[in-house]
């Protein structure tokens, strides 16, 4: 009789969603105050969701210890950081480095969104409209209006906006200062990265690198949960090249989960204190499958329409609304609180305060319950 060995495939470990949800909040600083800088924060985190001016300043308040809004807002003044449209076609605040790579890294998907602007554009030449473009800009600086304006002169049959759009994206437009400080206002005025930092952009990195980023910031992940945060396609082969390199799970659907072999697994009953993000703040936007921080039963509930609300954690997880009005900080949960549960949403509200609004003064109060 023969003895044949059989190769036998173990099933990847799983991580339910509990675990899940603890390893991301470390990774996104969301369990502690971390202690370091302002600038390694934005790198660490691959940039800050930024389609408003005040989120990255609420979503970096939530995340570091002895965080003040001026910090920020000085780095953006010495053009350390900056606002620019890279992921999903949204602005982000990123470092000047990840801003001139970066930016690179997504331009195919900046480049196919112009497809769906072809009607408007019949008959433009691109890479004249970019041409213009960056020399309008880098003269001065310029509002979309006036952008559209000038291109109209020289395509008076084109359609207005989409003159624009295709200015946005074949061409990385930040927007200058003071737009984005805190604390002042003033209109989006555009300029492209490489006037604004005094440098050219670099070569966009091999997907391989970012990917080992957004595990880092993100993880663990999935192809298609990477994919949804960058707004691009084909990822597979950059995960497959790193395959050796990492770890592998699935969550409670199967899906398999790719991870860095050393990055942190807290265990899933580690304290998760309440934390008051802003909205479009990254935790809720960079996973295709978002349970790991929205329950079933609440999903939409943080958006209406175009509107989307800030958002309250509770224990690791979406748990209610928040808005700052009238003087008070209102706090809407979606479900019963316990006393010691509104104790610490009261607390770490007290804290928030203390932070971003340290001369003013706000009640806190719980708002009605939404339905």
């Amino acid at each position: 009789m023969t003895n044949t060995k059989r190769s036998v495939t173990h099933p990847a470990p799983l991580l339910g969603t509990r675990a899940l949800n603890r390893a991301t909040l470390d990774r996104q600083l969301l369990l502690r105050p971390a202690r370091m800088s302002v600038a390694a924060a934005v790198e660490h985190l691959v940039g800050l969701q930024a389609q408003n001016v005040k989120p990255p300043y609420y979503a970096l308040a939530a995340r570091l210890d002895g965080f003040t809004p001026e910090a920020l807002s000085r780095l953006m003044a010495d053009r350390e950081v900056v606002r620019i449209v890279t992921m999903r076609s949204t602005i982000h605040t990123h470092t000047a480095d990840d801003c001139l790579t970066l930016r690179p890294l997504v331009q195919p998907a900046r480049d196919r969104e112009l497809v769906n602007f072809r009607k408007g554009l019949a008959g433009v030449d691109l890479d004249r409209l970019a041409a213009l473009a960056r020399e309008l800009v880098e003269a001065e600086p310029r509002t979309m209006k006036q952008l559209r304006e000038a291109l109209l002169r020289e395509w008076p049959d084109a359609d207005p906006q989409a003159l624009a759009v295709a200015a946005r994206c074949r061409l990385p437009l930040v927007q200058v200062t003071p737009r984005g400080l805190w604390g002042r206002s003033g209109q989006v005025s555009l300029t492209t990265a490489e006037h604004w930092l005094g440098r050219p952009a670099e070569a966009a990195p091999e997907p391989d690198a970012v990917v080992l980023r957004y595990l880092a910031a993100f993880g663990p992940a999935s192809v298609r949960d990477m994919q949804t945060w960058a707004g691009l396609t084909r990822l597979r082969d950059a995960f497959e090249r790193l395959r050796p390199r990492l770890v592998t799970f699935r969550d409670d659907s199967g899906t398999e989960l790719f991870d860095l072999p050393d990055a942190p697994r807290p265990d899933p009953d580690t304290p998760a204190p309440p934390r008051f993000l802003p909205e479009f703040d990254n935790l809720l936007l960079s996973h295709a499958d978002r349970t790991r921080v929205v329950p079933p039963e609440y999903r939409g509930r943080s958006w209406q329409g175009n509107f989307v609300y800030c958002a309250l954690l509770v224990d690791g997880f979406l748990a209610g609304l928040w808005r700052l009005a009238e003087g008070a900080l209102v706090i809407e949960p979606f479900g019963r609180l316990t006393k010691a549960q509104r104790e610490d949403v009261t607390a770490e509200g007290e804290r928030m305060l203390t932070v971003m609004h340290p001369e003013a003064s706000y009640d806190i109060r719980f708002g009605t319950v939404r339905g």
